[in-house]
């Protein structure tokens, strides 16, 4: 990969990743303790992320486990998760918190699947976004006499190769996710 491309590729390896991190918050109907990876809980005044104050785990296939280090946080916890876009209700046991992640319908299914397709969406429109911003810098270059016309052609070829890959990329995640949302 030429020198040029580098900040670009990292860019766009950044869109990726935000994007996976969006889908892991997406809930399939199994229980996945990426559903809580943004949830932050009011510890003695501080919003703290509930995966520094918990141990998350998955006991059955749609069960959602919480056990809390410190046991006078529960109620926090179960307040942060009822506060939450969740929309599971916490069972607290005076131990621990357990999510019964209840099995979707056919109507949910399919707005999760517009949620991924919205995702990936906004990801594609990042990918592009970075294109552009890269093509520009390549003209610039030209202008300034640092890379030859036909350079710039091969800059913009290879720039849009690499924006390829990444978009299907992006429709590969997309499709996997939509499968194992609409998988019962």
């Amino acid at each position: 990969m030429r020198e040029a491309f580098v900040p670009y590729n990292e860019k766009m390896e950044k869109a990726i990743s935000i994007l996976q991190e969006d889908f892991s918050s997406i809930r399939a109907g199994r229980a996945n303790p990426g559903v809580l990876d943004r949830l932050n809980v009011d510890y003695y005044g501080a919003s703290t992320p509930i995966t520094q104050m918990a141990a998350i785990s998955v006991s059955e296939a749609r069960i959602l486990v919480i056990q809390p280090w410190d046991r006078s946080t529960l109620k926090s916890i179960e307040k942060a998760i009822n506060m939450s876009d969740i929309g599971i209700p916490p069972q607290n046991d005076g131990t621990c918190i357990r999510l019964v992640f209840p099995p979707l319908t056919e109507e949910r299914r399919k707005e999760l699947c517009k949620l991924v397709g919205k995702h990936a969406e906004e990801a594609k429109i990042s990918i592009r976004s970075i294109r552009r911003d890269a093509n520009e810098e390549f003209k610039v270059l030209k202008k300034d006499g640092k890379i030859t016309e036909d350079d710039l052609k091969d800059y913009e070829k290879d720039m849009q190769k690499l924006t390829d890959d990444f978009i299907k990329q992006i429709d590969d995640l997309s499709d996997e996710k939509s499968k194992e949302i609409m998988d019962i």
